[in-house]
């Protein structure tokens, strides 16, 4: 599968969280061409203000392989990661990070550019216009 196909896998738990009415960013963890976790954002239900998708999946990985880090892993995100997510995927020591669409207000990149692990390998712009699709029709709604 490609980037792309698993973008899709991502973008797939996106649109459950926008059915749940969380703000849909999704997330898939792929380690040697398997998926081991799927999440999207679960703030809202769990009352959880750290229950980002990226946080559920990097949790979900490690318990899937018993250990906390995912070196060997990619992980596919709708959005951009916030600095708490980006930090968790830093102390996981990710071995790949792929991005759909930017975050100007909040992604890592703008006020933590240099967090991520030295090791981890960043993609962005994967379905980028149907990842940011998402967000802006999430947003439409609730105005």
């Amino acid at each position: 599968m490609t980037d792309a196909d698993y973008m899709r896998r991502a973008i797939a738990e996106a649109r459950r969280a926008f059915e749940e009415d969380e703000i849909p960013v999704g997330a898939v963890v792929v380690c040697r061409d398997r998926i081991i976790a799927r999440a999207h954002n679960l703030t809202e239900r769990l009352t959880d203000v750290t229950a980002h998708a990226e946080m559920q999946a990097i949790t979900a990985a490690a318990a899937e392989l018993g250990g906390k880090y995912l070196n060997d892993c990619t992980l596919y995100v709708t959005v951009e990661p916030c600095t708490m997510c980006a930090g968790a995927i830093s102390w996981s020591q990710l071995g790949r990070l792929v991005i759909g669409c930017a975050d100007e207000k909040r992604g890592f990149s703008r006020y933590a550019p240099h967090v991520l692990h030295p090791r981890t390998q960043v993609a962005e712009g994967v379905l980028e216009d149907e990842c940011a699709q998402l967000m802006k029709d999430f947003f439409k709604k609730k105005r």
